[in-house]
């Protein structure tokens, strides 16, 4: 989802175990037993462990797309995923599971596949590929490959095409919704109302009569009309106000035209910043450009984060910066050493990168290597507080 810019594991996952317009029972387990279950129920413990991984990666990654689509809350059901291989994959309440799936669970469950250059886990949907067969996997497919000697990124690729990468070590959450838990109106300015306004533009490519509005984080008159148009085109109350029912068809129609959910995705992108060079750390009495886009990235976190101090960018690695990589790590779950290697990099960036993709999308802030090597060159930041609702150019 577009306020959940980066995708994470959750902690434990609600199951309907009926098909989802059916009634059923709802269970929460960990998200590790959960995948447990799964894999248990729909492959065979004896194939070759090629063909058990590839399986395994391909329902973590399913998974995850529904967690971070809010596919079935978006939809008005109390539940994140079903248990019916109508739409999804087999889960059976209380089953045992076999020892070597465990193991492989236990190993795999923080990572997932995605689209090279993509955010979203890939809708990795399979089939068993005798009596039924689909676009992506085939599990009994897989089996054959592995007995032929393909790894499991290899059989991955059969299926799913070469343009796919594993993310590794994800972190784990507990589930999240995008709805900030109250009406969003004219006056208002926050991040949700940047991605509202992301939305809609996006929306009103498949449905022309919503007007497009600039993305600048501020609820006015234009946000207004574009929310009663289309609140009118779906059957909303016309008011202007996104409550949860406006909040989550506006979810649902992004999903939708977008195709997240489905193998054939719009995609939602990003550009990385390389974070140091293997090997490489920055820690107190570091210099240089790489210790300035450090305090750069930490300055515009701090903004949103009451526990990460803003940093004056001068290049210079002391006190001050490793105070505030300790509090952005301890904030992120990281080690708190204070050290800032190619982990604590990475998650300071992606928090940096989903602010500047929605609290401050109207601020162009800099988001490739290239622009931020720039920008701490030539000592280009912004000369003021940057918070909710700054729409400044």
């Amino acid at each position: 989802m577009p306020i959940t810019v980066l995708p994470y594991i959750p902690q434990s996952i609600t199951v309907h175990t009926g098909p989802a317009n059916q009634p059923a029972e709802n269970v929460t387990v960990s998200f590790s037993d959960y995948i447990k279950n799964v894999a248990s129920s729909e492959i065979y413990p004896t194939w070759g462990e090629s063909a058990l991984r590839a399986n395994i990666l391909a329902q973590v990654s399913f998974a995850l797309n529904r967690v971070y689509t809010e596919y079935y809350p978006s939809r008005g059901y109390d539940f994140d995923i079903t248990g019916s291989t109508i739409n999804d994959q087999r889960f059976i309440k209380g089953r045992s599971t076999f020892q070597n799936v465990d193991r492989l669970v236990d190993e795999l469950f923080t990572t997932y596949i995605r689209r090279i250059g993509f955010v979203e886990p890939l809708a990795a949907k399979f089939c068993n590929g005798t009596t039924v067969t689909c676009d992506g996997l085939s599990q009994w497919g897989s089996e054959k490959l592995s007995q032929q000697g393909y790894n499991s990124m290899q059989i991955l690729r059969r299926y799913y095409g070469d343009n796919i990468e594993l993310v590794s070590n994800a972190p784990i959450r507990e589930v999240r919704y995008s709805y900030p838990g109250y009406p969003i109106r004219r006056g208002d300015r926050s991040e949700y109302v940047t991605v509202i306004q992301a939305i809609l533009n996006r929306v009103s490519r498949n449905y022309p009569a919503i007007p497009r509005i600039p993305e600048d984080g501020v609820f006015g008159e234009l946000t207004e009309q574009a929310i009663k148009q289309f609140q009118s085109i779906f059957n909303l109350t016309p008011d202007g106000i996104v409550g949860q029912g406006t909040w989550y068809k506006l979810v649902s129609l992004y999903v939708s035209v977008t195709r997240l959910a489905e193998l054939v995705s719009e995609g939602q992108t990003y550009t990385v910043i390389q974070p140091p060079r293997a090997g490489v750390t920055l820690r107190e009495g570091s210099t240089g450009t790489a210790v300035s886009a450090l305090q750069y990235l930490l300055s515009i976190v701090g903004q949103f984060s009451s526990s990460i101090p803003v940093l004056p960018i001068d290049g210079v690695f002391g006190p001050a910066t490793r105070q505030a990589v300790i509090a952005a790590q301890t904030s992120f779950g990281l080690p708190a050493d204070g050290v800032v290697g190619t982990q604590t990099w990475l998650r300071i960036y992606e928090e940096y990168l989903g602010i500047a993709n929605t609290a401050l999308a109207g601020a162009n802030l800099p988001t490739s290597s290239s622009e931020i090597r720039e920008a701490v060159t030539a000592q280009q930041f912004p000369g003021y507080n940057l918070s909710y609702g700054n729409s400044d150019q």
